[in-house]
Formats: structure tokens, sequence, C-alpha cells
């Protein structure tokens, strides 16, 4: 394998298959993929709005989820556009008409009237354009709507879908409700583009239909394409005819699994080797480029027969680490933190111990740069997206953060979901934004924890003990309590080691000031910020 090629890991089993992207030895893209695991963005649902929200300006659509769909009023119009053509034909009728009877009433009135006077023309329905109070009058609550998935389901979001629906392929992307013929942004070359878009142009495609070439189709033949375009076309057939039937919520087609979409959208000539630990899925992938046209890449394909996990033989799982962790170090002796909240991810470069930061510009500079080159790849493993705020160490000249800011826009132009950089702030922040179309990889891998709840912390073995004191000065005040003699405190293990030491001299007065006697248990099983107090007689517990 070439120095500078790539490989592709895929780890397949039975509730979760895994992808890795690998460059040079360093993990690049990471994919988990798990069975049931709900809507996926690019799934194609007939879908019914439940109802319409004029101030959030979006309706809520039932596609068959747990939680609804999120359809935003401007998302409403690219697949019915028929239908909004003839709301403003039906307005247009009803203000001709309107106008009309204005004149004959007023006709009426006159004292001579007219025997032949021409009626007002409608107002052609082309001189309006729909506005997002004309939604509501379009669309009803219970109406089905063909639906696409473009941003699955978050924490407590449910999907986020769109009417104007694509489909990719291979090397095209299919648009049935937009005639635009476009190609990549990325395929550079005016007689390579030219030639790409003759060959789109001779395709014959339904009418009102668009294409967009993909950034793999640069240098292929016409027949890559027809092939390509006649299996979309006959995806769109089905989901067609799924339509006919008129029943909502349904799935009509569903984007493939991980293993195809690892061949349809990473599969191209920089690719070294493609390792999988599955023998009937490398026979699929065989199959598939044969079914494609680049059958001479089956040799790339190996199945992987080690004893040892294909994860932990290549060192992948050592590299998974620093998905997981707050602080990631540099080459150069610095760090970068992490911190994903429900707003935005923010992003500290600090450098290493023992250097001077404000007397080393260079060495600032140097490590900004290291820290942008591991950020924009962090961003891509852990899949995050929003806003996203980089503090840089704070640099002195104008020179070093123009650098850094063209060195961070060169990071991202190759990052599969679309992002956009802005130039350092003065208060020495860098903004960008990074679509974000599913969950990240922590929030697929981990789960909020029951006792912190997420949050990371819990009280304080102090705070806990101050909580106790002032609950059985409480419960020892309270009269319904007045004929028990003794209270049970249980406790977590660690809280009652304050209590018994450096608490102890406060129980000992409250023992004297109520006249019961206290005693203590630890149970490791509580929380530590949970305690009961019971009646040791009856077993009882205190409120």
């Amino acid at each position: 394998m070439e120095k500078d090629s790539k490989q592709i890991l895929l780890n397949c089993g039975q509730m979760e298959s895994r992808f890795a992207l690998i460059h040079n030895g360093k993990l690049e893209e990471y994919q988990i993929e798990r069975k049931n695991d709900g809507p996926k963005v690019g799934d194609i649902y007939l879908g019914r709005i439940v109802n319409l929200d004029p101030l959030l300006q979006a309706a809520f659509v039932d596609i068959g989820a747990q939680k609804n769909a999120f359809l935003h009023f401007h998302e409403m119009l690219p697949g019915y556009a028929d239908l909004a053509e003839k709301y403003l034909q039906d307005q247009a009728k009803q203000q001709a008409a309107q106008e009309l009877s204005k004149s004959k009433n007023k006709r009426g009135k006159g004292k001579k009237k007219k025997e032949t006077e021409p009626e007002p023309a409608p107002v052609p329905a082309a001189e309006r354009k729909i506005t997002m109070e004309d939604i509501p009058r379009i669309f009803k609550a219970g109406m089905t709507i063909l639906v696409q998935v473009v941003k699955g389901p978050i924490s407590t979001k449910g999907a986020r879908v769109t009417t104007d629906i694509s489909i990719p392929g291979r090397f095209l992307v299919l648009m049935p409700h937009n005639a635009h013929i476009g190609l990549s942004t990325k395929i550079e070359g005016t007689a390579e583009r030219e030639r790409l878009r003759k060959i789109l142009d001779e395709l014959k495609l339904p009418e009102g239909m668009g294409l967009i070439c993909r950034t793999v189709g640069e240098g292929r033949r016409s027949t890559f394409f027809k092939r390509d375009l006649d299996l979309l076309l006959d995806y769109w057939q089905q989901i067609e005819d799924g339509l006919k039937e008129n029943k909502a919520p349904r799935l009509l087609y569903t984007e493939p699994n991980l293993i195809d979409r690892t061949i349809r959208d990473f599969v191209t000539d920089e690719i070294g080797e493609i390792i999988v630990d599955d023998k009937e899925v490398r026979k699929h992938i065989l199959e598939t480029f044969r079914r494609i046209g680049v059958g001479k890449m089956a040799s790339r394909v190996i199945f992987y027969s080690g004893t040892k996990p294909i994860y932990e033989e290549y060192k992948i799982n050592d590299q998974l680490k620093t998905v997981f962790q707050r602080e990631v170090k540099l080459p150069g002796g610095g760090g970068i933190c992490i911190d994903e909240t429900e707003a935005l991810i923010a992003i500290d470069v600090n450098t290493g111990r023992g250097h001077s930061g404000s007397d080393q510009p260079e060495l600032i500079l140097k490590t900004n740069l290291e820290a942008a080159d591991e950020i924009a790849r962090q961003l891509r493993l852990r899949n995050v997206g929003g806003l996203v705020v980089l503090d840089f160490i704070d640099m002195r000249t104008a020179k070093d953060r123009d650098e850094l800011y063209r060195y961070m826009k060169k990071l991202v132009k190759n990052d599969r979901a679309k992002t956009k950089v802005l130039p350092l702030s003065k208060l020495g922040l860098m903004e960008m934004t990074r679509q974000r179309e599913q969950e990240s990889i922590l929030d697929q891998v981990y789960t909020p924890c029951p006792y912190c709840r997420g949050r990371g912390l819990v009280k304080s073995v102090v705070t806990m003990s101050a909580e106790i004191q002032r609950r059985l000065s409480s419960v020892l005040r309270d009269k319904k309590y007045k004929d028990v003699d003794a209270v049970r405190v249980i406790m977590h293990p660690e809280v009652l080691a304050r209590l018994r030491n450096e608490d102890a001299a406060i129980l000992q007065e409250l023992e004297e000031k109520y006249k019961h006697e206290l005693s203590f248990r630890a149970d490791p099983a509580l929380h530590y910020e949970e305690f009961k107090l019971v009646d040791p007689e009856t077993d009882a517990e205190l409120r």
C-alpha cells in the first residue's frame, strides 16, 4: 500500500457496525450504526401533518417515529409547487370576482348603465408570491405529505424534514422537484467541468427533474452516469408507487446501511485497502463493485481473519479514547479542552507546561496551528455540530491571526459536513458553524449519568452533612414525632465519615437539645445525595 493512501476498516457485529477511515495510521473518520436507530438522514416518508404552528412557522409531521418530525414552513413548498400555484390561481380568481362584483354594484347605483363594459382581468398568479401567512391556508392538519429527513432525532427533539427531496447515488444526486443541473464545487478544471456538464445535458431525464454530479464522478465516462441515473429513477418510481396507496405514516425509501453508504460515499481511488472482518459483508462489497462498474477495486477488499478484534489489531481503540476525553494532547506539548453544551461547543487551546507563551510568538502560532489541525479532526470524529467557539491562545500580530484563519478554512474545506468559519474576533475568539445531521458519537455511546443527571457533579460531603443536620432539626422539632425516642440516619459511607469526625460535636449538641438518641448507618447502595431518617423500632421513615 502506498504511503499516502487511505484505509477503510469495517467492524461488523450483530448489534452494531463500525466504520473507520485511516490516513497514514491516523484515524480521520468514525461512524457507528445500530439496528433500529430510528429515522436516518435521507429516509423518505409519507407523513401526515399533525398541526401547524404559525408562531414557530413550522408544521409537525407524524412519520411513525416516537417524536413528530419538525418541518419549517419554507421547507414545505419545494415539493408542492403545484399546490402553491393552484392556491395563487384560486386567490386571483376570487380577487377578480370581487372586483367584478364591486364594479356591478357601482354600475347599478349610477343613473346610466353602460351595456358593454369590460370585466376586470384576473390578477396573474405569477405577480404574487407565497408568504409564510399563506402556508396554513395551503396545508391543513390531516393532509398527507412526502418528506425527507435532513436531520435525525437528537436528544428530546424529533427529526427535521423537508419536501425538497434528493436521492444520492454513487456519481449523481437526483432532485425530483428541482430542474437544476449542477456539478460539485470540489470538481476543478474548466475543461473537466464542461465535459461533465455536457454528459449531464445528454442524459434522458424526466421533465422537471434535476441532477448534481458528485465529486467522485470526476474523470468518469458517460456509461457510469447512465447506469447511476437508471438506478436513481427506479428508486423514485418505487416512491411514486408507494404514494398511490396514500397510507401514512409510511417509510417509502430508506438510506442504505453503513456498508453501502461507505461504498457510495467513501470508496475512491485514494482508498488503498478496505479491510472487513465479515465474509458475507466482503462478498456483498465485491458484488456491489461489479454492479456499479468498479470491479478493478475488488483486489483492495481484504478479509481480516486475525485472532485479535480488528480495531485492536490496527490500534483504532487507542485512538478512539480521545473521542470521549475532554482534554486532548497536542504533539508540541499543548492541549485542547472540548466541552459540549446544549447551545454550543466550546474549545479552549492551552500551551504546555513550562512554556512562557507571552514571550514566544513563534511557539504560540505553532501551538495554535497544531490545535486547529486537531480541532478539525476531532469535530469530524465526534460528529459534533452547531455553533463552535474556539478560544485560541492570544496572538500579537494580525499576520499570525490571518495565517491561523486561512489554515482553519483549509482544514474544514474537505469536511463532509457544511462548515463556515469566521475570522478571529476582537476578543480573540474564532466562531464557526458545522452542519449537524444526527447525534454526536458521544451521545450515541454514552447516556447521562443517573447520579448526576448529566451535570458531571454531585453535592459534596460537606453539603450533605449540612442538609442532614437541617433535616434532623426539622424532624426533631415536629410535634407528630414527639413520641419517637430515637432516630436512625442512613447515608452514603463517605458522608457518614464526615459526620462521625468533623461534625460529631454538632450532632451531639442536637441530641442534647432535643433529648433524642441518634444513631448512624452506612449504606453503600445509596447515592451521595440520598439519605433516610427512620424510627429504629418500626423502621418507618420520618419525612
